[in-house]
């Protein structure tokens, strides 16, 4: 790692994903998450506020940028939320089958280089009944948008630490073995239209 992603792409990225507009997204689902959470990305921990604590046991925290880690020591020292570090990329989740009651993923479908096999890792970690919860931002369904989305996501991937735009959120999930039981859509507020395309819901093994 450089100096660009070990200092510059954190902040930028801590920035961007604790903007009052993703915060929104994140109050409307994170309190959905229950018992022992596996939360993919977890970032500087733009989460932790709004998991409600009587209802979770601990949170792993899959994270394997040192600079996102070094960010979220001052959310982890403002929640009673137990974190327990994971510093492996989601495409190797270091747990059991079967070990985890939530998967919490939030803006970080977007960056993972092989979703495929990411996704059919918390598909194994997760137990029988159990649940993931997502908010992401990818393709847009409009053709205006989704063909600039194409055009530009090649060059921000460069600047954005491996972000697409252009990712099928939904059917991503659902090609995984997911069955998505509720998904609300929309383009995020003050936020352009090429990077607004919000996807959130719950989803389960089907």
């Amino acid at each position: 790692m450089g100096f660009y992603e070990d200092y510059c792409l954190p902040y930028i990225v801590d920035k961007a994903c604790g903007a009052a507009p993703a915060q929104e997204h994140r109050r409307k689902i994170v309190p959905m998450a229950e018992g022992r959470v596996l939360e993919v990305g977890m970032g500087s921990g733009h989460n932790l506020p709004f998991y409600d604590a009587s209802k979770v046991d601990f949170v792993w925290g899959l994270e394997p940028s040192i600079g996102m880690r070094r960010r979220a020591k001052k959310n982890i020292s403002q929640t009673p939320i137990e974190v327990r570090w994971l510093d492996l990329p989601g495409e190797q989740i270091p747990l059991e089958d079967n070990s985890v009651d939530t998967v919490l993923m939030t803006y970080t479908l977007c960056t993972i280089p092989d979703w495929q096999l990411a996704l059919q890792q918390m598909r194994r970690v997760l137990r029988p009944g159990g649940k993931l919860i997502f908010s992401e931002h990818g393709a847009a369904p409009d053709a205006s948008v989704l063909k600039w989305q194409n055009r530009i996501t090649p060059y921000w991937k460069i600047l954005g630490g491996g972000c697409h735009l252009n990712r099928p959120i939904s059917q991503y999930i659902e090609d995984a073995g997911f069955n998505i039981t509720l998904l609300e859509t929309e383009y995020t507020r003050s936020t352009p239209k090429i990077a607004g395309f919000n996807y959130r819901g719950l989803a389960k093994i089907s």
